[in-house]
C-alpha cells in the first residue's frame, strides 16, 4: 500500500516534467514563425522561400517520428528523452548561426529531426505511469505545453527579438533545453512492474522481444492512427506555421499585435484541450467502455472545425481570433484521446512505436498540406481554400476511426 501511494504521488511530478520538456519543444518549433517578419527583412525571404524552410523541418520530423519510435521502444523513455531533448536543445541554439535561406533550412531540419521523438516518449512515459481511465487527462496536462510555450513564448521571443535581435532571441531559446537535461536523469525513473495494467491489446505477441514496423502495420488500428494523423495534424501544422503570417499580412498585425494575439488564441485552446481529454474520464466514470468515452469526446471535438472556415471571411478581425481559438481548442482535444487512443488498443512496449508511425503520417500529412502546399496556394489564391481544407479534414479522420477501430479489439 505504501509502495502504491508513494507511486501515486509521483506519477503527478511525471506529468510536470513531461508538461516541461513539450512546452521546451514547441517553444523552439514555434520561434520561426514569431520572427519571420524579421527574418524575412534580413534574409529576404519569401513566401515560397519561407515555406521551403518549414518544408526542411516537416521533413526531417517525419522520418525523425520513424527512427524515434523505435529507438525509445529499444532503449527506454528515460535515456531516449535525454538525448532527444538535448539534440533539439542544440539543433535551436544554432540557428544562430543562420546567414542563408539554406543556412537556415538545414538547422531547421536538424531540429525537426530531434524535437520528433517528443510525443512518442511522452506517450509512452503516460502509458507506463498511469492507469486507463486517467491517460486522456494526463497526455492533457502535458500537452497543454504547446499551448502555454504558444500563450507565453510569443511575447518573450518578441521582446528578446526587439532587444536583443532574432539570432539572440533564438539562440537562448535553444540554450533553455540544457536545463532540463541536467535534472532529467535524477528525477525520471520508470515505476515498479505491476502497479499499471496494462489495457486490452490488438496484438497477438505480448511477448518481451518488443516489436518491429512490419509487426504493427498488419493492424488495422495502426492504420487508423496514421490516417487520422495523417489527415488532421496537417490543421495543426498550418495555424503553428502561418497563422502569425496569415495575421501581418492579411490582417496588418506588426510583431507587438501577433505577440498579444496569439497568446489568447492558444490560452483559449489550453482550456479547451484539458477540458477534451478529460470528458472521456468522465464517461468511463459514467460506466461508458474506453472507447465509447475516447469516440464520443473526438466527435464532439470532430464537429466544431467546419465551424471554423468562416474565419477567413469573417470582417471583424477578433471573430476571426475567436473561430481560429475554436478550431486549435478542438484540435487540441482531439490530439490528446488520438495520442490515448494508441494506449488503449497497444501494450506500453509498442506506444512509442505506434505512435511514432502516427507522427510519420501526421508530419508527411503536414508536409503535403501545410508547409510546402500552403507557400504556393496562398501566392496565387489566397487564403481562403486553406480555412475550407483545414475545417474539413477532422470529420474524415472521424470517419476513419468509426470504420477502422473496434470496441472489441481495444479499450
Amino acid at each position: 500500500m505504501e509502495r502504491e501511494d508513494r507511486y501515486s504521488r509521483y506519477r503527478w511530478i511525471i506529468v510536470v516534467l513531461l508538461f516541461l520538456a513539450t512546452m521546451n519543444n514547441y517553444a523552439n518549433r514555434i520561434s520561426l514563425s514569431v520572427v519571420v517578419s524579421e527574418i524575412k527583412g534580413d534574409l529576404g525571404l519569401s513566401d515560397i522561400q519561407y515555406s521551403y524552410v518549414l518544408s526542411a523541418f516537416q521533413f526531417a520530423y517525419m522520418f525523425g517520428m520513424l527512427l524515434a519510435g523505435a529507438f525509445i521502444d529499444r532503449v527506454g523513455t528515460k535515456l531516449g528523452y535525454l538525448v532527444l531533448i538535448a539534440g533539439w536543445s542544440v539543433s535551436g541554439a544554432m540557428h544562430a548561426l543562420s546567414g542563408s535561406v539554406f543556412s537556415l533550412a538545414f538547422w531547421r531540419g536538424c531540429l525537426g529531426l530531434t524535437e520528433a521523438g517528443n510525443f512518442p516518449a511522452a506517450v509512452k512515459a503516460v502509458a507506463e505511469w498511469f492507469p486507463v481511465r486517467e491517460r486522456s487527462f494526463a497526455t492533457a496536462l502535458f500537452n497543454s505545453g504547446p499551448h502555454v510555450a504558444m500563450v507565453a513564448g510569443p511575447p518573450l521571443i518578441a521582446a528578446m527579438t526587439l532587444r536583443f535581435g532574432w539570432k539572440t532571441a533564438l539562440l537562448i531559446l535553444g540554450l533553455s533545453g540544457m536545463l532540463l537535461v541536467v535534472f532529467w536523469p535524477f528525477l525520471y525513473r520508470k515505476p515498479a512492474s505491476g502497479l499499471v495494467a496494462e489495457a486490452a491489446s490488438v496484438l497477438q505477441n505480448d511477448g518481451d522481444s518488443g516489436y518491429r514496423w512490419r509487426d504493427l502495420l498488419v493492424y488495422r488500428e495502426t492504420w487508423a492512427i496514421m490516417s487520422i494523423k495523417f489527415l488532421t495534424d496537417a490543421v495543426w501544422w498550418f495555424y503553428i506555421f502561418w497563422l502569425p503570417n496569415y495575421l501581418n499580412s492579411q490582417r496588418g498585425f506588426d510583431l507587438k499585435g501577433i505577440a498579444i494575439a496569439v497568446p489568447v488564441i492558444y490560452f483559449i485552446a489550453v482550456l479547451l484541450g484539458i477540458i477534451g481529454g478529460w470528458l472521456p474520464g468522465w464517461f468511463m466514470g459514467r460506466g461508458w467502455s474506453a472507447l465509447r468515452a475516447r469516440k464520443t469526446a473526438m466527435f464532439l471535438c470532430a464537429v466544431c472545425l467546419p465551424f471554423t472556415i468562416f474565419a477567413v471571411w469573417a470582417e471583424n478581425v477578433w471573430v476571426t481570433i475567436a473561430l481560429v481559438s475554436l478550431a486549435c481548442g478542438a484540435h487540441s482535444g482531439w490530439s490528446n484521446n488520438t495520442f490515448t487512443l494508441v494506449s488503449d488498443c497497444f501494450p506500453s512496449k509498442a506506444v512509442a512505436s505506434v505512435t511514432g508511425l502516427g507522427g510519420f503520417s501526421g508530419a508527411l500529412g503536414g508536409f503535403l498540406i501545410s508547409t510546402f502546399a500552403v507557400g504556393h496556394i496562398v501566392t496565387w489564391f489566397g487564403y481562403t481554400p486553406i480555412f475550407i481544407i483545414m475545417g474539413l479534414l477532422h470529420p474524415l479522420g472521424m470517419l476513419c476511426i468509426l470504420l477502422l477501430v473496434r470496441e472489441k479489439r481495444c479499450g
